[in-house]
């Protein structure tokens, strides 16, 4: 008895790799549609939040807008960053800027990395450091400013009367060019140091204590095992709290405008404060434009120098 077996079509054979090929397709079609829809609404949102105004300001910037008058708004291109450059407001707001800046971001990383280690210390009696690092941080800047302010005041400052006590001259911290400065950056160390400790801290946590054991074991001193094991491995957190630090110290605005509210004079006038003068006060919001994409060009500028380092690192 023979059997005779049928042959399958051709047109079966070559329909199921199709079949099998198309779902994929379209299942990663899918898949990469639902990506994007998912991202959607960050993007919208940082569309609004960052783009929009950046693009805004860009825009004001290459205008002539007077609030002030009746003056017509007028193109004129980049004569805002012309006399931006020639402005002596502005150079000497440039100035205090960076000295504030040069002063408070190495003093403030070093006060935050000594009050993290003191922190991260195995002892019972951590809990006042690390109570110390959580009030600073909480206050609001205004506040911090106030509270410096009435530190170093002329007549009735805490820092004077311990002068007075100890039968020393009192000194016009908030009226002198010289010492309002250092004023302003020192209760700028003191409220920023403890968000840089906590940064720090929180690096400091993610290294293995067995590394320090295992050098202890091996005769390495505690200098040592700091500059080899923490100082090294702590290094992506100090970046982070660095480019945390110099963006908000090119930004600084609360503490000099609540200390002294850019004086004597022009001695502690930043860049934000000038923006605001300009911008809110005379109501000049071309000039006041200009000088805000000034600021924030400097702050992506060291933002990115920043990251380029910690992908140079990373590689």
């Amino acid at each position: 008895m023979t059997t005779t077996t049928r042959a399958r079509p051709p047109s079966a054979t070559l329909s199921t790799p199709r079949t099998v090929a198309r779902p994929r397709k379209l299942r990663a079609l899918n898949d990469q549609l639902l990506g994007w829809l998912l991202l959607l609404p960050a993007v919208l949102l940082l569309a609004l939040a960052v783009v929009y105004p950046v693009a805004r300001l860009l825009h004001d910037s290459l205008f002539d807008i007077q609030l002030s008058g009746a003056a017509p708004v007028r193109f004129i291109g980049l004569q805002n960053y012309q006399d931006l450059l020639a402005d002596i407001d502005a150079r000497r707001a440039a100035g205090n800027t960076l000295l504030i800046t040069l002063i408070t971001v190495p003093l403030s990383l070093l006060a935050g990395l000594l009050m993290a280690l003191g922190a991260n210390l195995n002892w019972r009696r951590r809990w006042p450091i690390r109570l110390a690092l959580l009030l600073p941080w909480a206050l609001p800047m205004a506040f911090s400013g106030m509270i410096f302010a009435w530190f170093f005041n002329s007549d009735h400052g805490v820092v004077n009367d311990l002068l007075q006590r100890l039968q020393l001259p009192t000194v016009r911290f908030l009226l002198s060019p010289f010492w309002a400065p250092l004023c302003v950056c020192l209760a700028t160390i003191w409220k920023t140091s403890s968000f840089v400790a906590l940064i720090l801290l929180a690096g400091l946590q993610t290294i293995p204590r067995e590394l320090h054991e295992a050098a202890e074991i091996d005769g390495a001193s505690r200098w040592n095992r700091f500059w080899h094991i923490t100082l090294p491995l702590l290094k992506p957190s100090i970046v982070v709290a660095l480019i945390f630090r110099t963006v908000s110290a090119l930004q600084t605005f609360d503490i000099p405008y609540a200390m002294t509210q850019g004086g004597p004079g022009h001695a502690t006038q930043t860049l934000a404060m000038l923006i605001n003068t300009t911008a809110v006060d005379y109501l000049n919001v071309g000039y006041g434009s200009a000088l805000a994409v000034l600021l924030f060009a400097v702050s992506l500028g060291i933002s990115a120098l920043y990251l380029r380092h910690v992908y140079q690192e990373a590689q």
